[in-house]
């Protein structure tokens, strides 16, 4: 029985197996999402290794980091063998991967497709429990001059201001404009409403010579273009 718990323990694994040891040697790219998460946690269970305890945290977000990153420390705690040290450690650790990507989107200046737009958008509102509608100004060379959170809803839908958005385009001498919302719900079909605001937008600015250039409906790792889909 002694001889069964004590192979449980990472310690105990030849050096190659070893994520710490591994990282060092071979560095951290040939590392496993679990492994990764080992190194974080230090130690599993009596009953469980640190890689098989990250396995088993994994698999119940269906090895998909991004939904990792949603869980909290109290969701996180569900799992036994990991307390509130553990659970910040990895709840910190995922956190600051979202900060890198965001700071990753200072790079985008100059929107060249839908894709620019996703990347520059999906760190801000992509993973989001609520619905955000965020408005991207360009100038006449599809540079990105500023973008906005314009409203904050339920998961019901935003209310969207026109006069405000518009006023913005003015003051910032913007002449293309970017709709963009996130569904939390993964639904990639734009509402009614969504056509609507879209409508009465570009109706608006075309008398102030501004253009609706894109309206984005963004969710976990895709998109949906109202340009590219020919609907704006």
């Amino acid at each position: 029985m002694q001889e069964k718990l004590a192979s449980f323990s990472i310690k105990h694994w030849a050096d190659d197996d070893r994520p710490r040891e591994k990282l060092v040697q071979k560095g951290s790219s040939v590392l496993s999402d679990a492994e990764l998460i080992a190194i974080l946690i230090g130690s599993g269970s009596r009953d469980e290794s640190a890689v098989e305890l990250s396995k088993r945290i994994l698999a119940s977000v269906d090895h998909n980091l991004n939904e990792l990153g949603k869980l909290s420390v109290n969701q996180l705690m569900r799992f036994k063998g990991i307390g509130e040290a553990k659970a910040v450690t990895i709840a910190a650790a995922l956190e600051m991967g979202r900060r890198r990507r965001l700071e990753d989107t200072t790079k985008i200046t100059k929107i060249k497709s839908s894709h620019d737009v996703f990347e520059l958008l999906y760190p801000l509102i992509g993973e989001l429990p609520h619905e955000e509608f965020w408005i991207v100004y360009l100038n006449n060379s599809n540079k990105v001059v500023h973008k906005a959170q314009l409203s904050k809803g339920g998961i019901t839908g935003t209310l969207v201001d026109v006069r405000l958005v518009l006023k913005q385009a003015l003051e910032l001498g913007a002449v293309g404009i970017i709709l963009a919302h996130n569904h939390p719900s993964g639904t990639m079909e734009p509402s009614g409403a969504d056509k609507q605001i879209t409508h009465k937008l570009k109706v608006a600015s075309e008398a102030l010579d501004i253009k609706i250039l894109d309206h984005l409906i963004l969710s976990q790792n895709e998109y949906l273009s109202f340009a590219d889909q020919g609907i704006l």
